[in-house]
């Protein structure tokens, strides 16, 4: 068991860095190790942390792409009709909490970074026209940019306090 936990927490940080949620990386993990074990019937499997990464990585591959192509399926309109198209309760809860957190840590960032990074983020500036505007060079910027892009990703992944 001692020897799995380093594994679930590798595919964990691969399907989070993919921007799934918990839930989502759940599912994706219990589909890759039942891939591994359906495949493992047949065939033999040399390197089965790398077989479940790639199968984990395909499988958000795959979920991305059914998502984005809206693909109609006879009596969809009537189940469509019938599911509430907003968020469940839970789920907007979550959202908020993570807002909240991100606010808080932004907040917590130094003045310049938080400034450039919203420039960045919120007002599509390209990092040129930061530097412009903000009299600095784009290499302080793309700096900014790194430093609060890390600061942030790392905020986020600890617990609340």
């Amino acid at each position: 068991m001692d020897g799995l936990r380093p594994l679930l927490s590798k595919l964990r940080r691969v399907l989070a860095s993919r921007g799934r949620s918990a839930d989502d990386i759940d599912d994706l993990m219990q589909e890759a190790f039942l891939r591994l074990q359906v495949y493992c019937r047949e065939r033999s499997v040399q390197n089965a942390e790398a077989f479940l990464v790639r199968t984990a990585i395909n499988l958000t591959a795959e979920q991305h792409r059914k998502a984005r192509s809206g693909r109609a399926v006879a009596g969809d309109a009537v189940l469509e009709a019938l599911v509430d198209p907003a968020p469940p309760p839970d789920e907007l809860y979550m959202r908020n909490a993570r807002t909240e957190r991100m606010k808080a840590g932004l907040a917590r960032l130094n003045p310049r970074p938080r400034e450039v990074l919203l420039l960045h983020r919120l007002d599509g500036l390209s990092h040129a026209q930061i530097a412009e505007r903000l009299g600095i060079s784009v290499s302080m910027v793309e700096k900014h940019i790194a430093r609060a892009s890390f600061f942030l990703r790392d905020w986020m992944a600890r617990s609340p306090e």
